[in-house]
């Protein structure tokens, strides 16, 4: 069998299970679907206004006899008859937690895309093509976590909905007719990885699953369900106009598509015990069999990290126990990573999910969830027979962002940390935004507000920076803050987050023309900025004390990430950030004709700026300090500085310097950095990013395959908020920012450093950008530029201005 045939090993195992051995083709038979067609079930359809105006008549429905809150894992079916198919069959389909849909055993989609209690999302599907004339079977696998849930997930109890989008398809709505069954054979395990790892770990468990006691083939027309029962009716959730449900759910079309899912390979086997093990079986060439009454332990490396439901084929083996352990990196006796290629000395510890096979043949054991991987050890313990590794792989999934823009220069390193940099921007992009996929898999508005922008920048697809901010909207708390983080369980406010949140609705209202999506939101502006104004101390003219976690960056100076003042009284690095974002509110008033709270934000943000300079800039150090005092001083209070206006013009350049040649100052982290190099932009230093990446090669030359949370030692080896290249190479080096919202406008203010060449092109709505630029003799630039229709703007080279027209033209300065 060649490589590149890989699906085609699966073959005789699906055709065991099409004769009864199950649930083989419940996962794997959709992936040739998946393989040639690029798609996961029916994504972004139209929905029926007449039926979606009026209520539904299906009901919410769960498994008799079991815990509405409790850890469960539970199957539904419902058989039905056509006696044709026809054109479409749409249904809506929801659950809480989680629920995976099968047509005629075939993978159709999952959900529901994560969001809170007051927007519920039901994703829709025309599950036509797994139709035919005759009797059919439509099943759901759906499960709830409990208290072991992700901290992302929010729930009201277990349930199941599917409504019909027309007559015809309400044959299948949800109610007493369909058949449910609680799975016994599933168990949480690792469930206190915060403490075995000393870490904070919030995804939620792993699976323990017995295979004698799961119900092989369960999702197949021919399976026999005589023992399940009817399903139980939720009470008093009926689902009226607006798709309000009393007291539980209150429904809402899910705004983002289903997620990627395509098969991929491991790299290779690194290392087995105590006998070698081949790459062949990792390659779907070569089945490995392991004797009966033996143990193996193999490490697999995957060759960079991904986010994906891992995929084991076994036969035989009752008795087995197979344990797979997920890394994004291995850890030597002093718990270093050091390189992330090596793996000589080093052990495995993290997240973990258990299989013990019932002995039948091809079965095949997959998370509930997906599972984050560098490094997978299989660590095998056989009984009385022996067990047979058909294949082990993954598929990947992840949100369906497709890259349209592309960045090359000169210097082929920079080539890893585009790359790079959009892996973990990719990584860290599922339902929501995730801040890191290993550890938390949370939306945090420091994380998401750069990831937005890697989208706005890279891809044509604005559908889950809409949601972010959507669901920003949805958390707000009493006092009129956002919450920290959300889709959440638990309730975490961090205040400077509720400020970012802004900036979000600013960076999108400078990129995309989409006024009536923005307006909604300005008296939720209008409310944060007003719990702000409550905390201010008018005898300095700063931020007074404030409660909840005031977070700012990682830096070792900040106690638990907060600047000194930020809890007590009088931050520099806060007042400052509520400045900028004062500013920023009043440009989005003044757009929306709001003329007065414009005037009004922008002469606090003066005061506030006016204020900070004057109590805390330290004129002998030409820096900011943190407070008053000037007891501490940060490269966050000199940058914050720069962008709200507060350092007078003739002063920029030098404060500047000094933010990057003081090292006694607080460093910022990589996340902090997003800011640093807005400051560089600010003040006319663009030029010096080039020199600034060398934290980006340092984490390559360690073997990361995405970028790190943090400086070394790291957490998470993946965190969305140091994937900023991603954008600075579009938005910095090449210079290419919108001069006016709706990006009706283009600036062009290319900042090359030490690159002698660039080509680049990004996306917008109306078409792309492309550029080349090349250095010419001393201090010349000369190239071309292609604009989309109806986009100018002005292109600026060492302060010479060019007007740009739509469409190509010559740049010689």
């Amino acid at each position: 069998m060649k490589r590149n045939q890989a699906v085609h090993p699966l073959s005789n195992p699906m055709r065991d299970n099409l004769r009864g051995s199950g649930r083989l083709t419940i996962r794997l038979f959709p992936l040739i679907f998946i393989l040639l067609s690029g798609n996961a079930g029916a994504q972004g359809l139209p929905l029926n206004p007449d039926l979606l105006s009026g209520p539904w008549s299906a009901r919410w429905i769960c498994c008799p006899r079991a815990s509405p809150t409790d850890y469960g894992v539970y199957h539904f079916r419902k058989c039905f008859l056509l006696e044709h198919v026809p054109g479409h069959f749409i249904i809506h389909v929801s659950a809480d937690n989680r629920y995976v849909l099968y047509v005629n055993g075939h993978y159709t989609g999952r959900g529901p895309a994560r969001g809170d209690l007051y927007n519920w999302n039901f994703e829709s599907f025309d599950i036509t093509p797994y139709l035919h004339t005759g009797k059919n079977v439509l099943a759901a696998e759906v499960w709830n976590m409990g208290i072991y849930a992700p901290v992302a997930q929010i729930s009201a109890r277990t349930g199941f909905l599917v409504q019909g989008n027309d007559p015809l398809s309400q044959v299948v709505n949800t109610d007493s007719s369909w058949k449910a069954w609680q799975d016994t054979a599933y168990q949480p395990c690792a469930t206190h990885l915060s403490t075995s790892l000393h870490t904070y770990i919030v995804t939620g468990p792993g699976d323990r699953v017995n295979g004698s006691a799961y119900p092989w083939g369960w999702s197949l027309l021919h399976f026999n369900d005589n023992s399940w029962l009817p399903a139980e009716i939720i009470p008093a959730t009926a689902v009226p106009a607006g798709y309000g449900t009393d007291n539980t759910w209150t429904l809402s079309s899910s705004p983002i598509p289903q997620m990627t899912q395509v098969l991929q390979r491991f790299a290779r086997i690194r290392r087995s015990s105590p006998f070698q093990v081949k790459d062949s079986f990792i390659l779907g060439d070569r089945p490995l069999l392991i004797p009966a009454n033996d143990s193996v332990t193999i490490l697999v490396d995957q060759g960079k990290e991904t986010v994906a439901y891992p995929q084991l084929v076994v036969s035989g083996g009752r008795g087995s126990l197979i344990r797979l352990v997920y890394a994004e990196s291995l850890v030597d006796s002093l718990g270093s990573k050091g390189n992330r290629n090596s793996v000589k000395g080093k052990t495995i510890s993290g997240l973990y999910d258990l299989f013990f096979p019932d002995g039948g043949p091809h079965r095949l054991f997959s998370p509930l969830w997906i599972r984050t991987y560098r490094y997978l050890q299989l660590g095998i313990r056989t009984s009385g027979q022996p067990l047979r590794i058909d294949d082990l792989y993954g598929i990947y999934a992840v949100y369906p962002f497709s890259r349209r823009a592309s960045f090359s220069c000169n210097d082929s390193s920079l080539e890893k940390i585009w790359n790079t940099a959009w892996r973990t921007a990719r990584l860290c992009a599922g339902e929501t935004y995730f801040d890191c996929p290993y550890y938390e898999q949370l939306q945090y508005e420091a994380d998401t507000r750069i990831q937005a922008l890697i989208t706005l920048y890279n891809t044509s697809d604005d559908r889950l920076v809409l949601k972010a901010i959507h669901d920003f909207a949805d958390s707000r708390v009493p006092c009129g803050l956002t919450e920290g983080r959300f889709p959440s369980h638990r309730l975490q406010v961090i205040p400077p987050f509720s400020l970012l949140w802004i900036s979000m609705l600013h960076d999108y209202w400078m990129y995309r023309p989409d006024n009536a999506f923005l307006e909604q939101y300005l008296d939720q502006v209008r409310d944060i900025l007003g719990w702000y104004s409550r905390h201010i101390d008018p005898a300095v003219n700063m931020l007074g004390p404030m409660k909840w976690w005031n977070f700012t960056d990682w830096t070792p100076a900040f106690k638990n990430g907060v600047p000194e003042g930020a809890t007590h009284g009088h931050s520099a690095v806060i007042t400052l950030q509520l400045a900028i974002t004062l500013r920023q509110a009043a440009d989005l008033f003044r757009f929306f004709h709001r003329k007065g709270e414009a005037r009004k934000q922008d002469a606090l943000a003066d005061r506030l700026a006016q204020s900070v300079y004057h109590e805390c800039f330290d004129s002998s150090r030409m820096e900011m300090a943190n407070t008053p005092d000037k007891r501490s001083f940060s490269q966050h209070a000199s940058i914050m500085a720069l962008l709200a206006d507060a350092i007078p013009a003739g002063e920029e350049d030098t404060v500047m310097m000094r933010i990057l040649q003081d090292s006694s100052l607080s460093q910022a982290s990589f996340y902090y950095r997003f800011y640093l190099d807005r400051a560089l932009e600010k003040t006319g230093l663009a030029d010096l990013y080039y020199a600034q990446l060398n934290p980006w090669r340092k984490m390559i030359a360690e073997g990361l395959t995405t970028f790190a949370e943090t400086p070394e030692p790291t957490r998470s080896d993946c965190h969305g908020w140091s994937a900023s290249p991603a954008f600075d190479f579009l938005h910095t080096i090449c210079g290419i920012r919108s001069s006016s919202a709706g990006f009706r406008q283009v600036r062009i203010v290319p900042a090359l450093g030490g690159l002698n060449e660039i080509r680049a092109t990004m996306p917008l709505p109306e078409g792309e950008i492309s550029l080349w630029l090349r250095r010419s003799g001393k201090s010349g630039i000369r190239g071309e530029i292609e604009l989309p229709p109806g986009l100018g703007g002005q292109f600026i080279w060492n302060g010479q201005k060019l007007s740009l027209h739509p469409g190509n033209q010559t740049i010689r300065l």
